[in-house]
C-alpha cells in the first residue's frame, strides 16, 4: 500500500514542475517513478511466495486437526455404513443404521462401535491435512486477481483428490478390515452351516441344513499392525493398495463435486465485500450440505471399494478380480439398489465430518500455534 501511494504522488508532482523545473528535472523524476514501479512488483511477487510458503504447514495442521475432530464425532455411523454394504441380499443382519448399532453394543459392546478408529485416527491426520490443503494451493495457484471458474475449482478438487489417495487407500483398506470383523462373526453364529453328507449305498451328494448349536464364536481381536504386517509378508506393498482404482474413482469425484459447491455456499454467508468473514455456523451448514450432495453422488463408488478392499469374506460371499468384475456381479446378483447400499449412512458420515472439519479448519488452530494470520482462500 506504501509503494502504491509512493508512486501516485511521485507522479502527480510532474505536471506541477514542468514549467519550474525544466526538462531535465521532469526526466529525473520519471526516472524515479519508473523504479519505484519496479520496486513494487519486484516486492510483491516475494511476499505472495513468501506467504503461501508460510501458511502451508499451518494449513497442513488445520487438516489434520479438523479430520481427528470429525472422525471421533463421526465414527460409529461409519462402521455402521461399512457393515451394511458388505452385507449381501438374502444374509441381512442388519435392517439399518440403528439396528447395526444397537446390535453392536449388545454383542461387542460401546467401544465395539469404535473397532478401526485408531488406525483411523492415525492416518487420517495425514489424510485430512493432504485433502485440505491441497484443495487451498491448488486454488490460489489457479486463481487470477483472487478469482476462479468453476472449471478451475473443480481441476483444483480434482488435484487434490488425486493427493490424497496416497494416505487414503491403506488407510480404508486397514480400517474396512477391522470394521467388518463382527459382521462376519454374527454371520457365522446366525447363518446355518451346509454339511455335505453322502447317502448310503449311493453316489450323489445331498445338501443338508444343521444348525449349528456350539457356542458362538468370540470375534478374533485383530490389530491394525497385525494385519499390516501379514499383507507385507505375503504379498507386499502393493496389498495395502487393493482397490486404489476404485478409491480414485470415488475421491476424485467427490473432491470435483465437494469443493466448489462448498466454496459457493460459503461465499453465500459473507456479511459483504468489505467484510468477507463468515459465520462459524455457516461454514458448518455449508460442508454438511455439500458433503452429503457430493457423498450421495459418489455412493455407488463407495460400495464397489468397500466390497474390492473386504479381505475375508462371510458363507457364500463371491470375491471380485477388478472394478469392473465387481460392478457385473453385484448388477447381476444384486441389482441397481445394491450400489445404493449404506447411502444414508454415508451422508450421515460425510455430513458433520466435513461440517466440523471446515469450522475447525477456518478457525486457523495451525496459524495460532505457529503464530501466523490466518489465511481464508475462500474469504481472499
Amino acid at each position: 500500500m506504501w509503494g502504491e501511494s509512493a508512486v501516485k504522488l511521485c507522479r502527480s508532482k510532474i505536471k506541477s514542475l514542468i514549467s519550474s523545473q525544466g526538462t531535465l528535472s521532469l526526466l529525473s523524476l520519471h526516472g524515479l517513478c519508473l523504479c519505484a514501479d519496479q520496486l513494487l512488483h519486484s516486492q510483491q511477487p516475494r511476499t505472495m511466495a513468501q506467504q503461501q510458503q508460510i501458511s502451508l504447514p499451518a494449513k497442513l495442521i488445520n487438516g489434520g486437526f479438523a479430520g481427528m475432530v470429525g472422525v471421533t464425532c463421526v465414527f460409529p455411523i461409519d462402521l455402521a455404513k461399512t457393515r451394511l454394504q458388505n452385507q449381501r441380499s438374502g444374509q441381512q443382519l442388519y435392517k439399518n443404521m440403528m439396528d447395526c448399532l444397537i446390535k453392536t453394543v449388545k454383542s461387542e459392546g460401546y467401544f465395539g462401535m469404535y473397532r478401526g478408529a485408531a488406525v483411523n485416527l492415525t492416518l487420517v491426520t495425514p489424510e485430512k491435512a493432504i485433502k485440505l490443503a491441497a484443495n487451498d494451493f491448488f486454488r490460489h495457484q489457479l486463481s487470477k486477481d483472487g478469482k476462479l471458474t468453476v472449471l478451475k475449482e473443480m481441476l483444483a478438487g480434482c488435484c487434490a483428490g488425486m493427493c490424497q489417495v496416497i494416505v487414503t487407500t491403506p488407510m480404508e483398506m486397514l480400517k474396512i478390515q477391522l470394521q467388518d470383523a463382527g459382521r462376519l462373526a454374527a454371520q457365522q453364529r446366525v447363518i446355518p452351516s451346509v454339511v455335505t453328507t453322502l447317502k448310503m449305498g449311493g453316489t450323489s451328494a445331498v445338501l443338508s441344513r444343521s444348525y449349528n448349536a456350539s457356542p458362538a464364536p468370540q470375534v478374533i481381536r485383530v490389530s491394525a499392525m497385525q494385519i499390516t504386517r501379514e499383507l507385507l509378508r505375503t504379498k507386499g506393498v502393493t496389498a495395502l493398495y487393493r482397490g486404489l482404482a476404485a478409491t480414485l474413482m470415488r475421491d476424485i469425484p467427490f473432491s470435483v463435486v465437494y469443493f466448489p459447491l462448498f466454496a459457493h455456499l460459503h461465499q453465500l454467508g459473507q456479511q459483504s465485500s468489505e467484510n468477507p468473514t463468515v459465520p462459524f455456523y455457516w461454514s458448518f451448514m455449508s460442508g454438511c450440505l455439500a458433503g452429503s450432495i457430493a457423498a450421495v453422488a459418489v455412493s455407488p463408488c463407495d460400495v464397489v471399494k468397500t466390497r474390492l478392499q473386504s479381505l475375508k469374506k462371510g458363507a457364500n460371499e463371491e470375491t471380485y478380480n477388478g472394478v469392473v468384475d465387481c460392478v457385473r456381479k453385484i448388477m447381476r446378483k444384486e441389482g441397481p439398489r445394491a450400489f445404493l447400499k449404506g447411502a444414508s449412512c454415508r451422508a450421515l458420515v460425510i455430513a458433520p465430518l466435513f461440517g466440523i472439519a471446515q469450522v475447525v479448519y477456518f478457525v486457523g488452530v495451525g496459524e495460532f500455534l505457529l503464530g501466523y494470520t490466518p489465511y481464508n482462500i475462500y474469504s481472499a
